[in-house]
């Protein structure tokens, strides 16, 4: 039926042996891009235009995250305005502009949701 027998194992075996084969070649990858860093003789510096960007990472990444969610369900629009996520966003964005904490931004918005979500039943 498909050739000789025990052929499907050797063609699983060799989809093992190259899945490991590619999370080796992935963790050394890995370790070298972060230890670049600290195998370097003289310390690295960065331009300060980097730094003051690099400033704004924690909230382009956590921007990432949550605008494709606020705006599309299973990828389509959300209708009506009894959804949790648009009342529990502008309550969570007002808390950040106001106590510049992440963190508290974050517990302040699933906290909203999941009352919106579990109380209220939207």
């Amino acid at each position: 039926m498909d050739g000789a027998p025990g052929f499907g194992e050797a063609k699983r075996m060799m989809a093992e042996w190259v899945m490991y084969l590619a999370v080796l070649g992935l963790l050394v990858l890995t370790a070298v891009t972060r230890a670049f860093f600290f195998l370097s003789e003289q310390p690295l510096t960065l331009p300060d235009a980097v730094v003051r960007g690099l400033k704004y990472a924690p909230l382009a990444a956590l921007a990432a995250i949550i605008v494709p969610d606020l705006w599309f369900v299973q990828g389509h629009a959300p209708v009506g305005w009894q959804d949790a996520r648009w009342v529990a966003a502008p309550i969570a964005a007002a808390w950040a502009w106001w106590r510049k904490d992440m963190l508290s931004t974050i517990v302040v918005g699933m906290a909203i949701f999941l009352a919106l979500k579990l109380g209220v039943g939207w």
